[in-house]
């Protein structure tokens, strides 16, 4: 049995307001860091759902002020925050918290460690050289395609990690009759084949092309239900809105969903139709609870998702190879159950034990490797 590792003194630093994938993996991190004894300090914007769901979970918080413009403010009083209580690891889980981070702690013996999700490609510039390969001592990649996007803008090979997302893998699948409860609980008839998409309504999630899916399929298939949980706010949204309308009752909209794992209780199948996507954090989870994938052959997704064995890859951006994939799923009921185990099997490689293992060991080298950083 290995030795454990040294206790560390970390600041998690997210400036998003949402609760989306990165803010969820952060809470999975510093929830698996703590039970393994690091004092952890989260950094987040005032009145974000972070900072809500940290300070309930007894996280100590540190908020940056609302009105705070470029948060000017908020790194002077980050900065010492550090000092004071001798913050060893600065660990930052979106692009402008990377910024914050070095430039509340530029000078002081902190490591400095950046989560990468996204898929847009850095430009080859000096800023995003610096930002990558200066201002933090290690990058981490959720897959090996952000990884090779992150090397190709110029960033070392050395200081670049790939440490995938994680999640929760359930004890056992529910038994048939609990699944049943719960469809009865959310209104799903027996009989529904019923398909769901979990994402912030953002067009790189693609919930306009499930709904053209819905549309092709609403006259042939009148048993296969969508349901699309997540955030809607803005434009897209709702276009979004306005589809399903036009759709009817078999497109169900259930916004912002506090129990996952309830929600893939009662699907049968789970998409993921995205135009852009680093892994697949959602679809990861919907693995976990035994739901076989159709999903777009996009970033990282490849990587998860294994075509004809843990569910369907399909090209982005076409409703019609995404309405085949589900009409292909539903028409066969024990090749779908074959798959949702398989899937579940693929997603225990990734649990939230090993990301934070893996983690908790890069923080280890950086102190091994030696050196003060500035």
């Amino acid at each position: 049995m290995s030795e454990p590792l040294p206790c560390r003194r970390i600041a998690h630093v997210d400036t998003g307001h949402g609760m989306r994938g990165g803010q969820v993996q952060l809470l999975m991190l510093a929830r698996g860091l703590g039970a393994r004894g690091h004092r952890q300090w989260i950094v987040c914007p005032e009145g974000s759902a972070v900072e809500r769901r940290a300070s309930a979970e007894g996280f100590p918080v540190f908020a940056l002020p609302r009105y705070d413009l470029g948060h000017a403010y908020g790194m002077l009083e980050l900065r010492g925050k550090i000092c004071q209580e001798g913050i060893e690891i600065l660990h930052a889980h979106d692009g402008r918290g990377q910024t914050l981070a070095w430039l509340a702690s530029v000078g002081l013996a902190v490591r400095r460690v950046a989560s990468r999700r996204v898929t847009f490609q850095p430009r080859r510039s000096l800023d995003s050289r610096w930002k990558y390969g200066h201002s933090c001592q290690e990058v981490i990649a959720v897959s090996n395609y952000v990884r090779n996007l992150i090397v190709r803008s110029g960033v070392p090979e050395g200081r670049v990690a790939v440490i995938p997302d994680g999640c929760e893998i359930p004890a056992a699948l529910r038994e048939r009759g609990e699944r049943d409860r719960v469809r009865e609980t959310w209104g799903v008839a027996p009989e529904t084949f019923a398909v769901g998409q979990v994402g912030a309504f953002t067009p790189e999630k693609g919930q306009d092309i499930t709904l053209e899916a819905a549309q092709l399929l609403r006259a042939t298939h009148p048993r296969i239900s969508w349901h699309l949980a997540g955030e809607r706010s803005g434009a897209y949204a709702r276009q979004v809105e306005a589809q399903a309308r036009a759709i009817g009752e078999s497109v169900r909209l259930l916004g912002y969903v506090e129990s996952l794992a309830d929600f893939c209780a009662y699907l049968d199948l789970f998409i993921l139709p995205s135009k852009a996507e680093g892994l697949g954090s959602s679809a990861l989870l919907a693995m976990a609870h035994g739901l076989p994938v159709v999903a777009s052959r996009v970033g990282g997704v490849p990587e998860i998702v294994e075509d004809g064995k843990t569910g369907w890859l399909v090209e982005p951006g076409s409703p019609s190879a995404l309405a085949e994939a589900v009409s292909r799923a539903a028409s066969d009921p024990e090749r779908l159950s074959q798959m949702g185990l398989a899937a579940r099997e693929k997603a225990k490689s990734y649990s939230s034990d090993i990301m934070v293992e893996r983690t908790e060991s890069l923080y280890d080298r950086l102190f091994r490797a030696g050196g003060i950083p500035v």
